[in-house]
């Protein structure tokens, strides 16, 4: 049992009303008030104003900083944006006043991960940065801390699943990439954009499943595809979430509901901007991480906005002045004979690098020919959207700064939308899905005029010298228009050997120290996750498709900062109340 802590004599407490005693880790405020002797922990923990500078008044303690109000006998607090401050028990032995070094209402894991949720539920930006903190420095696992935030996000928004949960998701997918304090930032910038998205936007109430009650005679998986394809194509989401429950309900597996889900999105051309299936990719990718026993809320949360989804065949562009429609719609009526007969040949010989180049083109209707080609070849279309991915970046490595801002955008939702593609690919493989790598290649195809002109590839200098730090990175970052300055950087980096894993660390702090908006996460997560799929191969090919990603990802950034930084400094003052350090006094 810790020793007690001698806090002077109950007279001199009542002359002097307040008195600061050294804890074990922190200072402690020892206050008589009506007659009682109460001690708390000195530091406000909202943030950190010393609490014995406060006033008592009908037993609430009041922090003078910001006017936080504390219960000065439990440590609880009055008002949500605060947090409850640490209460030790006090003995009074001989008109001695003595205090128990531990805290009746001690942190806890349990209380922590309460916390964040409340933190979530008011939208408290700091509550929720000041939980992550607590938890990771716990140890607890940065996985079930985004579960939180997927529970949280998918059940209390009508509208459903959008960029908060995409945002959480791929900061997820990237945590390998970061450092300690990267991953706190990462973890804490997705949930507040998950309660920022959700704060008053209602609870979803799942209708339930159909009421079959005898699996043996259930409708075949087939027969409820057909039904959820068809309420898609009306735009039906209650219909949709009904069949899609059922499906659930009778147990079908993931690669068997991305198909019957995925298929449905592809019978219409680059659904939303790319968002669409996006959005359905990271649904699945984040049931990978948190558990299969969440698929009703998550995966039902993908249909309320299918009701009103752009369709992309119905758009001029695609239409006029080349009809990029009924060329599509044809290969298509080829695939399943063409994937069917491509499974039981090898994979031939096909020029990777010139495919690219004709997606890259102004000739649509050849790159669908040499697509299709391709496929007959042998080439999986898991690696045919794994060419276009890098078709779709190659448009933002060479993006001019002289065209329009907005269309950093357009080049992004092609990328994003291609990368989506593959990673759902390489989960399940049909000739529905396989019909969205034509999608994104058309979508490249439209693009091409933002790389009209085109900026130039940088050429590495001074090979031979050190690789730079990385923090000359940042600092170039702490300018506006560095786009071609940083993608010389990163290229001189890599050629004189730089670390990537420091880099790609360096990068993502240069992204999550921003106020990024939404396109910002998803490019860098993108990116890295195409990076390592080329970095498993071998070939000039492979060596030139990871150093675009790295360039197309850095420029993207350096477009779009420097910004004001507010959550990251919400963050680090989390950081700072944890390691104990002062707020209040000057710099």
């Amino acid at each position: 049992m810790s020793e007690l802590i001698h806090a002077g004599s109950l007279k001199t407490l009542e002359d002097e009303g307040v008195r600061v005693i050294k804890g074990a880790s922190h200072a402690i405020a020892v206050f008589v008030h009506e007659n009682q002797v109460y001690a708390v922990d000195n530091r406000c923990p909202h943030m950190g104003f010393p609490l014995h500078t406060g006033s008592i008044c009908d037993g609430i303690l009041t922090c003078h900083w910001h006017h936080a109000r504390f219960d000065v006998k439990s440590g609880g607090t009055l008002d949500p944006w605060a947090d409850d401050v640490s209460a030790y028990p006090v003995e009074i032995k001989e008109d001695e006043v003595w205090v128990h070094p531990v805290p009746v209402n001690k942190v806890t894991i349990e209380k922590l991960k309460q916390r964040l949720r409340e933190g979530l539920e008011q939208n408290l930006s700091l509550v929720i940065a000041k939980a992550v903190v607590g938890l990771m420095e716990a140890g607890f696992p940065a996985t079930k801390i985004a579960k939180v935030g997927i529970e949280f996000g998918t059940t209390h928004r009508q509208s459903g699943w959008r960029s908060g949960l995409t945002i959480l998701t791929a900061m997820t997918n990237v945590l390998p990439k970061l450092d300690k304090t990267g991953q706190i930032l990462a973890l804490f910038q997705g949930l507040v954009h998950v309660a920022r998205e959700s704060s008053g936007m209602g609870t979803r109430f799942l209708l339930g499943a159909l009421p079959v009650s005898d699996k043996e005679n259930a409708q075949s998986f087939k027969q409820l595809s057909e039904w959820y394809r068809r309420c898609v194509e009306v735009r039906d989401s209650r219909g949709a979430e009904r069949v899609l429950l059922t499906a659930i309900e009778l147990g079908f597996s993931n690669e068997q509901l991305a198909d019957m889900m995925l298929t449905a999105i592809t019978d219409h051309f680059y659904v939303d901007t790319g968002h669409s299936l996006d959005f359905h990719n990271k649904a699945f990718e984040v049931l990978d991480q948190i558990g299969l026993e969440h698929r009703p809320y998550v995966l039902s949360s993908l249909l309320p906005g299918i009701g009103n989804v752009s369709r992309s065949e119905e758009a001029h562009s695609w239409q006029s002045p080349v009809n990029l429609v009924q060329p599509l719609m044809d290969a298509f009526q080829e695939l399943p004979g063409i994937l069917a007969a491509a499974s039981s040949q090898g994979n031939a010989a096909v020029d990777e690098a010139a495919l690219v180049e004709q997606i890259l083109s102004d000739d649509a209707l050849k790159t669908v020919k040499m697509m299709l080609d391709a496929l007959k070849s042998g080439v999986a279309p898991a690696r045919l959207a794994q060419l276009v991915a890098l078709a779709a970046v190659e448009r933002i490595a060479r993006f001019h700064v002289q065209n329009d801002f907005s269309d950093w955008i357009t080049v992004l939702h092609t990328f994003t939308h291609a990368h989506a593609v593959h990673e759902s690919l390489r989960r399940s493989m049909t000739p529905e899905l396989t019909r969205a790598v034509f999608h994104g290649a058309m979508s490249v195809y439209l693009d091409r005029f933002l790389n009209i002109p085109s900026a130039r590839r940088p050429e590495p200098k001074d090979v031979e010298a050190e690789p730079q730090k990385t923090s000359e990175l940042l600092e170039m970052l702490d300018k506006q228009q560095q786009v071609a300055e940083s993608a010389r950087w990163v290229v001189n980096y890599l050629a004189r050997g730089g670390d990537k894993r420091d880099l790609f660390n360096t990068l993502g702090h240069a992204l999550l120290r921003e106020d990024a908006e939404f396109h910002s996460f998803q490019m860098f997560e993108a990116a890295m996750v195409e990076h390592n799929h080329w970095e498993r191969e071998e070939s000039e090919l492979a060596r030139h498709a990871q150093e675009t990603l790295i360039i197309a990802a850095t420029r993207y950034l350096a477009g779009h900062a420097p910004t004001a930084r507010e959550m990251p400094h919400t963050a680090r003052i989390a950081m700072r109340l944890h390691r104990g350090e002062k707020l209040f006094e000057d710099e």
